[in-house]
């Protein structure tokens, strides 16, 4: 990362977490044990990242501990406070799909972002909701379903013995919800020319004016896919009302907004 960085520093906006150790040769990951040791490590491991990055500040700072507990979260948040006076990031979020956590961040003054898991089967109101009154972005993982949405899986496909998508809860959360509904919404995410995973990009966009999905790539042709789908723009407003009435989604819940604003230079 830091060779792609070189030269180009100010043409790019970092953003990466901290939360977790990481064992370069096993290639895993640890959390730290819910007792103060992220706070404790979280000063020497901001500036292990910016070794490794060879920058002398983050942009955008991501707590990575999804279920870490609310009532613990708030001397974080005033960690990173503290190291955004020192300069050496200028704002952060956390990576959560809890949004009483989510809310602790958001009351401090240089809270940006929300990054939770988001797509057209799997809405999440209550997070957006936070992201809306507290105007954070609501940066959107699992955009595409791991993969499920862009229709080049089934509900028997299988993965490698080291893909995550192996895992009980992908089967449960990922690829069983999407394939019940799949079939219900292809039509309308298929409109306009688009691919499904365009589709699913322009259902985010529609959702809310916070929206910003992440999707995974692994082909210079996917990321060329992702992209196109800003020529085409969100879903329409009637579309949206279809897919929560073809998939039973209560429109009334919390957070709902079918009218997010869009620009294809965003």
């Amino acid at each position: 990362m830091a060779q792609a960085l070189a030269g180009r520093r100010d043409e790019i906006v970092i953003a990466t977490k901290f939360g977790y150790r990481l064992d370069e040769a096993r290639k895993t990951v640890f959390g730290y044990d819910q007792d103060g040791d992220v706070v404790d490590r979280l000063p020497a491991d901001c500036d292990a990242s910016l070794r490794r990055l060879q920058t002398e500040v983050i942009d955008l700072y991501q707590f990575h501990i999804n279920d870490y507990p609310p009532e613990k979260a708030g001397l974080v948040r005033d960690t990173l406070e503290d190291l955004v006076a020192a300069g050496k990031i200028r704002y952060y979020g956390w990576s959560t799909d809890n949004p009483d956590g989510a809310r602790v961040f958001a009351e401090g003054k240089h809270c940006v972002s929300v990054q939770h898991n988001m797509n057209v089967i799997a809405d999440a109101p209550a997070v957006l909701a936070v992201c809306d009154e507290f105007n954070l972005a609501s940066i959107n993982r699992g955009p595409l379903g791991m993969g499920m949405l862009t229709g080049k899986y089934t509900r028997d496909s299988t993965f490698a013995a080291d893909d995550v998508r192996t895992r009980t809860w992908f089967k449960d959360g990922f690829q069983g919800p999407i394939m019940d509904n799949l079939e219900a919404v292809r039509a309308i995410l298929s409109s306009g020319g688009r691919t499904l995973a365009q589709g699913a990009l322009a259902w985010l966009w529609a959702r809310n004016e916070h929206t910003i999905p992440i999707p995974g790539i692994r082909t210079v042709a996917q990321a060329e896919e992702n992209a196109a789908a800003m020529a085409c723009g969100p879903l329409a407003a009637t579309q949206m009302e279809e897919i929560d009435s073809l998939i039973g989604r209560d429109q009334k819940r919390a957070g709902y907004s079918p009218s997010g604003k869009f620009s294809s230079s965003s």
